[in-house]
């Protein structure tokens, strides 16, 4: 796998907490909250990838090609999902309270879970473990730092873009798995 490829799919995963923090970010967020939420969700972007990597590669040795068939499914799913959001009525609005440890953690978390999927999947195919895990952490913690400080001047309209080209990343990057 290419570190463009990674790269990119880097970028995908980092799109939900981007958007999210757009959010957040217009609520007012101080600086040590930002740094801690940044952080946070770069730790969270590192470790869920793994655990989802040495899944990935116990069904893998497994289950063989369907594995990778599987995992390429489930990027598509992710990538659809995240279409979906950005076109249904409802915009997704951040309901996380970021007053407390677990509040921090619980928004962590639900921003890093497609990277948990991604991690199954790149643990049915060859990809360098260190690198995609550092790329993925390093990556989604500078757009969540982007996002929180950026969020008063971009706005919503921005966040769904984000949300749109990380849809469409995860798709492409899916399909291409599959071939």
């Amino acid at each position: 796998m290419s570190f463009s490829t990674i790269f990119l799919l880097a970028v995908a995963l980092g799109t939900d907490a981007f958007s999210m923090c757009l959010g957040i970010g217009m609520a007012g967020v101080r600086r040590k909250q930002i740094l801690i939420i940044s952080f946070t969700i770069l730790l969270f972007h590192i470790a869920m990838p793994l655990v989802g990597w040495y899944a990935g590669q116990l069904a893998g040795s497994l289950v063989g090609r369907a594995a990778g068939i599987a995992g390429a499914l489930v990027l598509m799913y992710l990538g659809a999902r995240m279409l979906w959001n950005v076109y249904r009525c409802e915009p997704e609005k951040p309901s996380v309270a970021l007053v407390n440890t677990w509040g921090i953690l619980l928004l962590a978390a639900s921003v890093s879970l497609d990277a948990l999927s991604v991690g199954f999947t790149l643990g049915t195919v060859k990809a360098n473990l260190l690198l995609v895990a550092l790329v993925f952490g390093v990556v989604a913690g500078l757009m969540t730092l982007a996002g929180l400080l950026l969020g008063r001047i971009l706005g919503n309209l921005a966040g769904e873009k984000a949300q749109l080209v990380g849809g469409l990343i995860l798709l492409g990057i899916g399909i291409k798995l599959m071939l």
